[in-house]
């Protein structure tokens, strides 16, 4: 059964704003609901997508929440659900700040049109209606309130519960028939139509289908006339009219690919990523300008305390009296007072904003690590059990796209950390070979695409294995290798290793990273390397964020090198850098940790502490797949309570849970003499946590998404240490 639904794109037309920008704005969102009635619908997203941005930079929050629901309109549209419910919630925050009655109810209105016309779940979505309809009775709203009973209406339908719909229709039949606009015609038509139909009555049925066909023709409402043409085909083969019902559903077709054609689903799926792009970097515009804004008060601080400084001296000089010199002296003290006083006021300001920009970077990148756990490990659970997919394009798509999103929060994080000099090179042993094989196998779906030739030597001269920051250098060689291969086309990328010398124990291994690909002008070599800097797309639009080179030049540095780049246009790009790393002479301990790690007994037993549902089934799945036994709770009072009847060989504690989080529960589980190890398993950055998890008992931190090896290599360490 096809549902009907009167969406609130505009939440007020002509809606009297006393300042011209948000006029201004008010009218543009307008605007694109009209062409979102006509069918235009990448006009009316541009539309929306440059209010929402106006409307951040005058910090309006009634209208950053109306642009929201009009881009959500736009994605619920085109079925997008997830997108869809993620804006309206959006709007749903910022509307619960303006204490507008309106604005709930529309949002509400939206939101249980996503979750009924998508079939998430129809129940929920009349919930969402019902709490719109409280909203709308609460203003007295007489056309909200007709549009949310025809939409409450329209959801029982589709559950063929007629006795609570034909309620709701007959309540708001008369207010249509006497004040109703044409959308509300339209879709009381379409629903007596579609009862008359469950009852028997064609004849009737076809009436009112007519009438609304008629309203949808003269007006143009050309995603309604879909709807009813939809309607049509099930009344036909309800009533066993075959030739009827596939007459209509031609019509249906060639009208749903004119209005939803694959190209406008792909604009919308890129603009959802430009739109939180925007939101990120309007907030981080906030966070700078209000750095810029105190490091000016505090330069104006400076200047005073020296103006005061040199008064002093000429005072000191003229006064020639005792008491002349005691008032003078108060005086210049009790200015310097307070003077002292603002200028420790603007650092502890610069320090707050300082802190406010890394606990924001902290939060968004920790936000997204947490779905894309999801995704990664989902993608991963399809490839595992349905072997047929494995050279599907679109999961390996899927997976490049959750990886290199990934990538992008990392990179962000990395930047904030460089520009607080939070990095510190670590050592560790670790095989280049097995380095570059995890490189190479990250990067190979880029280099299939553009169909290049990956190469990699490695000179026989450079140790097996190495002590250094494996972590960095990967990022490095990756940071490099992916951009050779995105801008390369039918050619070669080649990775390259050369041992130089000895020097001081140390073996200087110069890295080489060339492509044959477009290159890059002299002009742009230099710029490359500063942040948010992309060149070359003028001719083809190659990904990325512009971050890339910044962050490996800075790695660079901190190894105590630098990059040299060689290149020239239409023959390629090479970049060269040299680091030392001393070599491991007892690898024993690590050749036999890999071992281990691949004969880990299946009889461990797992706890594992998780509110995520989502995370819960990967990690599940992960277990699963290694023949591990698991049991999963949601909270620290469960997992609390299993552990008073069961042992476990180790735990893993997320730290981020509601009611009682992931450090207090580990802290409980000490108390109560358990020394099982724990693990937290988070998607915040280690260094964030790495404290407070060692001072509430816990013994290890691995971040999501991780690697299984990983987990498993330092569960097999922790139990063989604690047995």
């Amino acid at each position: 059964m096809k549902k009907y639904i009167l969406i609130s794109f505009f939440f007020c037309a002509g809606f009297a704003l006393a300042q011209n920008e948000k006029a201004n704005i008010e009218n543009q969102i307008n605007t694109a609901g009209k062409y979102f009635n006509k069918g235009q619908y990448e006009k009316a997203l541009e539309l929306s997508k440059s209010a929402l941005v106006r409307s951040f930079k005058i910090n309006d929050d009634y209208l950053i929440a109306h642009s929201y629901n009009a881009i959500g309109v736009i994605y619920d549209e085109f079925s997008q659900s997830k997108h869809a419910i993620s804006f309206y919630k959006k709007a749903l925050a910022y509307a619960s700040k303006t204490e507008n009655d309106s604005l709930n109810d529309w949002i509400y209105s939206n939101l249980g049109s996503v979750y009924y016309f998508s079939k998430i779940d129809v129940e929920k979505g009349i919930q969402f209606y019902k709490k719109s309809l409280k909203f709308a009775t609460k203003i007295n709203d007489s056309v909200q309130i007709t549009y949310t009973k025809l939409n409450i209406a329209s959801a029982y339908f589709s559950v063929n519960d007629f006795k609570n719909g034909i309620n709701y229709v007959r309540q708001s039949q008369d207010y249509v028939k006497r004040k109703g606009t044409h959308e509300m015609q339209f879709t009381l038509a379409s629903l007596l139509g579609i009862y008359h139909t469950h009852d028997n009555q064609p004849e009737m049925a076809m009436q009112y289908y007519n009438s609304a066909i008629a309203i949808a023709d003269k007006y143009q409402f050309q995603s309604y006339l879909l709807n009813i043409y939809e309607t049509l085909v099930t009344h036909y083969k309800y009533y066993r009219q075959p030739e009827l019902a596939q007459e209509y559903q031609e019509k249906f077709n060639l009208l749903n690919k004119t209005l939803y054609s694959q190209d406008k689903k792909d604009l919308l799926k890129e603009s959802a990523m430009q739109i939180e792009l925007d939101e990120y970097r309007i907030q981080l515009e906030r966070i700078e300008l209000e750095n810029e804004k105190q490091f000016q008060k505090l330069q104006e601080s400076n200047r005073v305390t020296a103006l005061f400084s040199v008064l002093l001296v000429v005072f000191l000089v003229l006064l020639l009296t005792l008491y002349r010199s005691n008032k003078f002296r108060k005086k210049i003290n009790a200015e310097l007072s307070q003077a002292n006083t603002e200028l420790q006021l603007a650092k502890e300001q610069a320090e707050e904003a300082s802190k406010m920009k890394s606990q924001f970077v902290s939060t968004i990148t920790h936000e997204l690590r947490t779905p894309l756990y999801g995704v990664v490990g989902i993608t991963d659970i399809i490839t595992d059990e349905h072997k047929e997919l494995a050279n599907s394009p679109h999961l390996n798509s899927l997976k490049f796209s959750a990886r290199y999103l990934l990538s992008l929060v990392n990179d962000i994080l990395q930047l904030n950390k460089m520009d607080e000099k939070h990095i510190v090179l670590e050592t560790a042993v670790f095989s280049m070979q097995e380095e570059l094989d995890a490189i190479v196998n990250s990067v190979q779906y880029i280099a299939d695409n553009n169909a290049n030739e990956l190469i990699v030597a490695i000179d026989p001269k450079i140790p097996t294995f190495l002590i250094g920051d494996r972590l960095r250098l990967s990022q490095i060689l990756m940071n490099l290798t992916s951009n050779a291969l995105k801008f390369t086309r039918n050619g070669k990328v080649k990775i390259s290793m050369l041992h130089t010398g000895i020097q001081n124990d140390t073996h200087q291994i110069e890295f080489k990273v060339s492509d044959t690909g477009v290159g890059i002008a002299p002009a742009d070599q230099q710029k490359i390397f500063e942040m948010f800097v992309q060149v070359g797309r003028t001719d083809e639009d190659y990904q990325g964020t512009g971050l890339g080179l910044s962050i490996v030049k800075k790695l660079i540095a901190l190894f105590g090198s630098s990059i040299h780049l060689e290149s020239e246009l239409k023959k390629g790009t090479t970049f060269r850098f040299t680091i030392g790393f001393k070599a491991a002479q007892d690898v024993q301990n690590l050749t036999m940790a890999t071992e281990k790690v691949l004969q880990t007994p299946s009889s461990l037993k797992v706890l594992v502490v998780e509110d995520n549902k989502i995370n819960q089934l990967v990690t599940q799945k992960i277990m699963d797949k290694h023949q591990i036994k698991c049991d999963m709770v949601e909270d620290g009072f469960s997992a609390l309570h299993l552990l008073e009847t069961n042992q476990y060989d180790v735990i893993l504690m997320d730290i981020n849970m509601p009611i009682m989080n992931g450090f207090d529960t580990t802290r409980r589980i000490r108390n109560l003499g358990i020394q099982t190890p724990v693990i937290a398993l988070t998607a915040f950055d280690k260094e964030e946590v790495k404290e407070q998890a060692m001072a509430c008992g816990m013994n290890d931190i691995i971040i999501k998404p991780f690697e299984p090896e990983k987990l498993f290599e330092m569960i097999y360490q922790l139990v063989g240490e604690s047995q």
